[in-house]
């Protein structure tokens, strides 16, 4: 009986080590093209990442303009384009009385920021309406556009304003 139970323990064990054996040689190392195929995928993953933050912090710069700077302009609404991301006013106007009309293009905050600020609405102003605004210019003084700070209807003496700073300030209207 020992005999038996010593011959069957050893045919376990034997069996145990052929399935060990077996099975380290099925399983094939990790391949040298499936470890190249994760490495490129982190890499792209990163510079995806990494492509996204510039493109926000660019979209969000106000370098383009030169807020040390205003500049008022007298004119006539052309065309209040009342979109995401930014709002843009165009002004058929002039810097100085005498001079030819220009058409300028003047950059806002998006529509709920001037929602938020007070009074403004996507007919707030109308083509035709006569407008005096006050803007900080492009730093390229060849380009006719700003990034608009105050605007008053002339006909209404009604005032808007685009910097939302501005609205926390005591005193404005």
């Amino acid at each position: 009986m020992g005999q038996y139970r010593c011959a069957e323990l050893k045919r376990n064990t034997m069996s145990a080590n052929l399935k060990n054996l077996e099975h380290a040689l099925t399983r094939q190392p990790e391949q040298p093209m499936n470890q190249l195929l994760k490495t490129t995928a982190v890499i792209s993953a990163v510079c995806g990442v990494l492509a996204g933050i510039s493109t926000v912090a660019a979209h969000h710069s106000a370098t383009m303009f030169d807020h040390a700077k205003s500049v008022t302009i007298i004119g006539t609404a052309v065309e209040l384009r009342w979109v995401n991301p930014h709002v843009s006013l165009s002004v058929n106007g002039t810097i100085k009385e005498g001079d030819e009309p220009a058409l300028w293009v003047l950059e806002m905050t998006s529509p709920g920021n001037l929602v938020r600020a007070g009074g403004w609405t996507r007919n707030a102003v109308k083509p035709g309406d006569r407008v005096e605004v006050i803007m900080s210019p492009l730093r390229d003084s060849d380009k006719k556009g700003g990034a608009l700070k105050k605007l008053t209807l002339l006909d209404t003496g009604q005032v808007f304003t685009a910097n939302l700073r501005e609205q926390e300030k005591p005193g404005l209207e």
